[in-house]
């Protein structure tokens, strides 16, 4: 019970440092706008805020449980898995600690995307924030996608959860929507306090789990591939 707990805090860790990493940002940036439409109805901005995340957690739980189910269907591959997880969990995690430190080049999403998926959003009502929220989880950035294959798909696999850990992923990346529907709702001046907030939050956490991902990937890939004994 401990150790699944301690996954879903992992999970729910990567998904928020997947929110709030630069290129999901942007995409979560264009939801804040989408959401604030509704400024003048309290009530609704929150429905909306709420509506998005729940999109994006749908989003990664179908994806997450076909890519686990996937592995754990595969007996040679389930097997490797079990057997060599911790050897290519290493190399794995000090590859996407790089590129949390963004020493591994990152290229830049196609400007102007999110404006179209958000005329096209706009005019179906209040199921418009759900579908905004599934289609920017599908718009996997280097970074996002680093974080939910490579970080949470092994966590769920080892766990053996294909709906719980993907859910709680899904709602870390629509936390920062949903706080800002919430200041919205409260008053619109509080949302630049909060994106100043958030981005020197990203500043630290980033790079911060960045080197916890590589000191993890190296005593891995130390301990389990090299036989080193600490």
């Amino acid at each position: 019970m401990i150790a699944f707990l301690a996954a879903s805090a992992s999970a729910l860790w990567l998904g928020i440092l997947t929110s709030i990493s630069p290129c999901p940002l942007a995409s979560n940036v264009a939801a804040v706008s989408f959401v604030g439409r509704r400024v003048g109805s309290p009530r609704a901005v929150l429905a909306a805020g709420l509506t998005y995340t729940l999109g994006r957690a749908a989003t990664y739980v179908l994806v997450g449980a076909l890519a686990v189910t996937s592995v754990l269907s595969i007996p040679s591959l389930s097997f490797f898995l079990q057997q060599r997880m911790n050897q290519v969990l290493g190399p794995l995690l000090i590859l996407i600690g790089l590129g949390l430190l963004g020493w591994l080049p990152v290229r830049p999403p196609a400007a102007g995307w999110s404006e179209a998926i958000q005329r096209r959003a706009a005019g179906v009502g209040v199921i418009g924030p759900g579908l905004l929220g599934m289609l920017f989880a599908l718009s996997f950035c280097p970074v996002s996608a680093g974080l939910f294959f490579g970080g949470l798909i092994p966590l769920a696999v080892s766990a053996n959860s294909r709906l719980i850990l993907p859910a709680v992923f899904g709602v870390g990346t629509g936390l920062p929507v949903v706080l800002f529907a919430i200041l919205l709702a409260a008053g619109a001046q509080w949302v630049g306090r909060a994106f100043h907030v958030l981005t020197r939050i990203e500043q630290v956490a980033r790079p911060g789990t960045g080197v916890v991902f590589i000191l993890a990937g190296i005593y891995l890939t130390l301990s389990h591939l090299f036989g080193v004994s600490f």
